[in-house]
């Protein structure tokens, strides 16, 4: 079965590892949203001091046509990023007309600031504060506790999706 994964939260909840983690397990494609924004410069829009909703879009706009060729396929895709635009994660949905999950990962800013602190690119304290408050305005799909480990995560998300089969055996 072919769906697509979006995966939100705010900075330091740990999406990329989560989501790299998962698609691992999943035999899935893993996009990083930031990664997109940063290669095609698209982070000097602004809104309301964050990254504007437009190049969010731009963002959808450029992932889309890899991920419909890879759902076609038969290929998961697990896509992360902040998402604190609603229109965001709706445009994005609404581009790829395919079953999907949406998870918003949740921790408290203090674990978030210093999950932060501990990477190798460190955003910083009010960077982390900022995108927290503003990921945290609206919860989106299935709402995960991300204050455990990233197994522990991860095994909630899997328990919100599909079966599989695997060679002969069914799987989370």
């Amino acid at each position: 079965m072919n769906y697509f994964i979006i995966i939100r939260g705010p900075l330091g909840v740990g999406k990329s590892t989560i989501s790299e983690r998962l698609a691992k397990l999943l035999g899935a494609e893993h996009i990083c949203i930031d990664r997109v924004l940063d290669e095609h410069n698209l982070t000097h829009d602004k809104e309301c001091g964050y990254i504007s909703q437009r190049s969010f879009k731009k963002a959808n706009e450029l992932i889309a046509p890899r991920v419909k060729k890879l759902l076609e396929k038969g290929t998961i895709v697990v896509i992360d990023g902040n998402f604190y635009w609603k229109s965001q994660v709706d445009d994005l949905i609404s581009r790829l007309d395919c079953p999907h999950y949406v998870f918003t990962l949740k921790a408290s800013v203090k674990l978030c600031i210093e999950r932060d602190s501990k990477r190798e690119k460190k955003y910083g304290r009010n960077a982390a504060l900022v995108v927290h408050k503003k990921v945290t305005e609206f919860d989106y799909g299935i709402v995960i506790d991300a204050t455990g480990s990233v197994d522990e995560t991860v095994n909630m998300m899997r328990a919100q999706l599909p079966k599989t089969i695997t060679s002969g055996m069914m799987e989370v």
